[in-house]
This record gives structure tokens, sequence and C-alpha cells, in this order.
């Protein structure tokens, strides 16, 4: 469902804050709900599922449980367990759903978690994803408003995977293309997660990049926290020939939505081609996560994270006084 739609769903259940525990809820939508257990603990709940995006049934399982895990990551948690979610056709065989199984469970494994069950249900179109518990300290949790002017905008992996994925859809990919992005889409937001969280309170806002693209997640920051921000096109990490794939047309029906439902508040660089255009609306599968952190912090953030690559994608300009004068620009290079 695309953003416009969904905030038009999700609006008569805003303006329900629920009990003092539930810190995130649908009257301050999240990347997750959160809800305080005591001063040192807060429950993270989040689901996510849809169908496959590759052909390889191990790899479908394990990209779909990535993406649903990084929502925990994103409010800066710890993964406790997850909950299979199958949709599935009586005519396929069940031997590859058990293989979309064991996907799962090796990336729910690796991100320290267990499968604590599933749920089933026959439907023409198979779907996976989980439920996921996670587990946070409520004074660290991170969310989506909080950037500050000045603030530099840093991204944890590089874009691209849904051009790629629809090109391998339409038989166009090549295949050396394909598994760089299976490989960007499998890689767990942990790590960058544990460093956005040591390094504290020089961490305004984080939120991960996923179906809205990097303009859609971007906007919600920017939305939640009441600033502008300019991002530096040239700076965008992307992943193997995706320019290629835009030119070759690749592109979803999700980027269209994308692209309509912020029409009026992005305003992009004249320079851009259509496929550069493509690419800031193209939604992401499993994306890595976008923070807005103190200017100081970027020459030492890397000690955080020696393991973890972060690129810095711009920056926070100023703060507006409603959401209506948010304004995200994007510049095709720094002093454009």
């Amino acid at each position: 469902m695309g953003p416009g739609a969904l905030a038009q769903v999700l609006r008569p259940f805003t303006q329900h804050a629920g009990p003092p525990e539930l810190l995130v809820g649908l009257h301050a939508v999240d990347d997750a709900a959160v809800y305080r257990v005591n001063d040192q603990q807060a429950v993270i709940s989040t689901a996510d599922f849809f169908p496959p995006v590759v052909d390889d049934a191990y790899a479908f399982g394990a990209i779909a449980a990535a993406n649903a895990l990084s929502d925990v990551y994103a409010m800066g948690g710890e993964v406790l367990m997850a909950i299979n979610l199958v949709a599935w056709p009586d005519h396929l065989d069940s031997a590859l759903l058990s293989e979309v199984l064991r996907g799962g469970a090796d990336i729910v494994a690796q991100a320290g978690g267990a499968i604590a069950g599933g749920h089933t249900v026959i439907d023409r179109e198979p779907k996976y994803g989980l439920a996921v518990t996670g587990m946070a300290h409520p004074a660290h949790l991170l969310t989506k408003g909080g950037a500050k002017p000045g603030d530099q905008l840093i991204l944890g992996k590089p874009l691209g995977s849904g051009l790629i994925t629809t090109a391998h859809k339409r038989d166009l990919v090549d295949e050396n293309d394909l598994q760089a992005a299976i490989e960007s889409m499998i890689q767990l937001n942990r790590g960058a997660s544990r460093a956005l969280v040591q390094a504290g309170a020089s961490i305004h806002a984080a939120t991960d990049i996923t179906g809205f693209g990097l303009l859609g997640h971007a906007w919600e920051m920017a939305a939640h926290s009441l600033v502008s921000m300019r991002i530096d096109y040239a700076a965008l990490p992307l992943l193997p020939h995706v320019r290629h794939y835009a030119q070759l047309g690749c592109v979803t029906g999700g980027a269209q939505r994308n692209e309509e439902y912020l029409t009026g508040r992005v305003r992009i660089s004249e320079r851009l081609e259509s496929v550069d255009r493509d690419i800031l609306w193209d939604p992401q599968t499993s994306g890595g996560l976008f923070a807005a952190i103190e200017p100081t912090l970027w020459p030492t953030f890397e000690a955080l994270a020696p393991d973890v690559q972060f690129w810095r994608v711009g920056q926070v300009t100023e703060r507006v006084r409603d959401k209506a004068h948010v304004l995200l620009e994007v510049l095709s290079c720094t002093n454009s």
C-alpha cells in the first residue's frame, strides 16, 4: 500500500494514544510499536510480509526475515523472537515452503532470536514474513522525530533493490547484480543499530529505508521532526548498474505511488535525469538505516561501527513551523 493510501486508512486511529506505557503506537507512528514494561525494559513489536522478490526460496525467506527484523533495529532494539506469517498456494510444493522457512529461521538465529511459532493460510500467491518481538531500553530508543538543523544525514545500505528485483522478474538482470542485491537485502541492520544506540544523544532521529523509498522515509523523518532536509544525490550509494535497470524501465508501481504522494513536497534538481529520479522513488526491500546525527560525530563515527559502512548523504537545513512547510530538496551534487 502506498504512503498516501496508508495515511488515509490510519487517520481515524491516530487520535487514540492508549495507556502511558505505550511509548510508540498509532498516535506517534514510527517503525514499530513500543510498550514500556519498566524503567529498564521496553518491548518492541512489529510485523512485515510480502510476495517473493527472488525465485530462490531460501533467499526469499532470508530477505523477508531480514526486512521484518529491520524495524526492531530502526527503533534501537534487539530481537527476542519471531512468529512465521505464511500464505501459501495449496498447489505449490511444500518443499519450497520448507526452504522459505529455513531461510527465515537462519536469519532470525543470526539476529540472536528464535522462531517461536507461526500461522499459515492458503492463498493464491505465496507470501512470507514475520511478526517480531524485540527489546530495548526505554531511554535509548531510536525514533523518526528529533532531527535538528545542522545534522548530517547518513545511510547504511546502497539503494536500488526494487529496480534490480523487478529486472529479475522480467529476466533482464545480470546474475552478479542480482547476487549483490540479495547480499545487501539479507544483511542485518543489527550492527548499524548498535552503533547508533552507542552514540547516544548524538543520534537525533533514525528510521529504515523500505517500501516508501529513500525520499518517502526521509520525508517522514523530516515531517516528524518539523525540519527541512537536503540530500546530495551524488553521495548516495547505489547497487551495481541500478541506473541501467532504470533505463530499461524496471520501475515498480510502488515507486510511482511514492512519487504521486510526495509531489509538491520534494524539490529535485533539474540536472538529475529521469532514471535518477526513479532511483530516489524506488521502494527498497530490507534497506539500510537512515539517521540524523550531530555533525561533530561523523569524523569519529566509524570507530563505533568498524564493521558497518555508513555514507554521509545530506543534511538537515532548517526548522519549520508545521508539516505543510517541510521541504525535501535533492541536489545533483554538493555545490548545486
